[in-house]
């Protein structure tokens, strides 16, 4: 019997080392090292026999054949947005996401939806449970098979007699392998069980979705190379008590990393929001100051989102800025340029940004938005629901333009807005007749047309 290989690995980051240290070398982190078993040479892995005869033969690029249909449509318009038109076959798909925000309701929908053979293995639920959720639902299929399995070589059996087209696992990090000695969730046993579930998923051109959970810090857990072995990361992220949930794409290989779906959280499930311009503008029955709209862009989506500002005396001493969903120091940025440039006494002012949904925002389009937002709450004076902004503010006070901007003005127009602001030196094409623009190069011309 051969001598079983033993290795340490850094918890935090994934780092192999050769023998046990106190701090780990990549991430410096301390007391993050453990011992497990590498490799057991008295157990045959599945690759070993499935792979067995098999050789790889380079060929030419455009001798390579495709299928006529890429993708398989999911039937779920936002997640096929994000994964840019549906699921490549043969993908392995990685899901994150802070426990109870909805990863394994997603994607049981998506397992009643997609309309082909789906096998959901679940690690932590039992098949009675996942059944109590898909009434609570109300979803039904007849091609969704559940297992209630955490060892691979079981689920590959199981795999093997069902011939699925669609595999969903939940979670990796509950997986173990025969060939990895060590306990489920360690860095060792979720590289293993995902290299399985990539050569699976490849030499079968059967697509693999696996849920992953993620540390204190937000970092999906486990090594950083789990990020790079798959093809797409997608993260699940929201505010457990605002019924929104964003699902953004953190690597693709086969499409943008920069398209979001919305979904809303009901009793039911999770409910694709088409237009969440709705969902992210509040409704009013009186006009209030500290409210403007900014036509701002995720991906190629054009969104409506309302800012709110509060400007007051600070009370004590030292003024407070403070923002959600907005970069706090972009606002201290914003405010020195109003301070220097437009004359404004905020140095002595608490200011308090706010974008409503609870989602984050970076695009520097809505620098116009917050200025408007926070004159009109120091004035007290209210900004027309007409009225959207949608240009970038720059260190001399000037208005810059931004990217997409004829998409900005379409979304604005279909959402029946009257006036847009936009930069002087924006180039579009053909004037929107259904919507007024207004063209500002200074933020002393902006003052002026919205508060005289």
């Amino acid at each position: 019997m051969s001598k079983v290989k033993t290795s340490f690995f850094c918890q935090s980051c994934g780092t192999q080392h050769a023998q046990w240290q106190g701090q780990c070398n990549s991430c410096k982190q301390w007391n993050t090292l453990t011992e497990e078993v590498v490799e057991k040479p008295d157990k045959k892995n599945w690759k070993s026999k499935n792979s067995a005869g098999k050789t790889s033969k380079p060929l030419k690029i455009n001798q390579i054949e495709i299928s006529s249909e890429l993708r398989i449509n999911t039937g779920d318009a936002e997640l096929n947005r994000v994964l840019g038109g549906g699921i490549i076959p043969g993908a392995l798909i990685l899901l994150g996401g802070e426990p109870g925000i909805g990863k394994s309701t997603l994607l049981l929908q998506i397992a009643m939806t997609v309309g082909c053979k789906v096998l959901y293995v679940s690690g932590e639920e039992s098949q009675r449970q996942i059944k109590i959720r898909s009434d609570r639902m109300d979803a039904s299929s007849g091609q969704c098979y559940v297992l209630s399995e955490t060892k691979t070589q079981n689920i590959f059996s199981q795999i093997e007699n069902l011939a699925p087209e669609l595999v969903v696992i939940d979670s990796v990090q509950t997986l173990h392998t025969d060939y990895i000695d060590s306990s489920p969730g360690s860095v060792s046993q979720i590289k293993e069980c995902t290299a399985e579930f990539i050569k699976f998923a490849k030499e079968t051109h059967v697509p693999v979705f696996l849920v992953g959970h993620i540390t204190k810090d937000g970092q999906i857990a486990g090594p950083k190379i789990l990020e790079h072995m798959v093809d797409v990361v997608l993260h699940f992220e929201g505010d457990r008590n605002h019924i929104y949930r964003i699902l953004r794409t953190q690597k693709n290989r086969f499409g943008a990393t920069s398209e979001i779906g919305i979904y809303e959280m009901q009793s039911k499930g999770l409910r694709a929001v088409s237009n969440p311009s709705e969902l992210l503008i509040s409704e009013k029955d009186e006009k209030l100051s500290g409210h403007a709209i900014a036509a701002t862009i995720e991906g190629i989506r054009p969104l409506m989102i309302e800012i709110q500002a509060l400007v007051s005396t600070a009370v004590y001493g030292t003024p407070q800025r403070t923002t959600s969903g907005y970069n706090t120091k972009r606002l201290n940025m914003l405010l020195a340029v109003l301070e220097k440039r437009a004359g404004f006494a905020l140095g002595a002012k608490d200011v308090f940004i706010n974008i409503t949904g609870g989602i984050s925002i970076a695009d520097p389009a809505i620098d116009l938005a917050v200025i408007v937002a926070i004159l009109s709450s120091y004035h007290d004076l209210d900004v027309s629901d007409n009225f959207c902004f949608a240009a970038e503010v720059g260190l001399s006070g000037e208005i810059r333009p931004v990217t997409k901007t004829e998409q900005r003005i379409q979304e604005a127009s279909k959402l029946g807005f009257e006036t847009i602001v936009i930069s002087k030196f924006a180039k579009i094409g053909k004037q929107n007749e259904s919507i007024k623009v207004l063209a500002v190069s200074k933020i002393e011309a902006l003052i002026a047309a919205l508060f005289g």
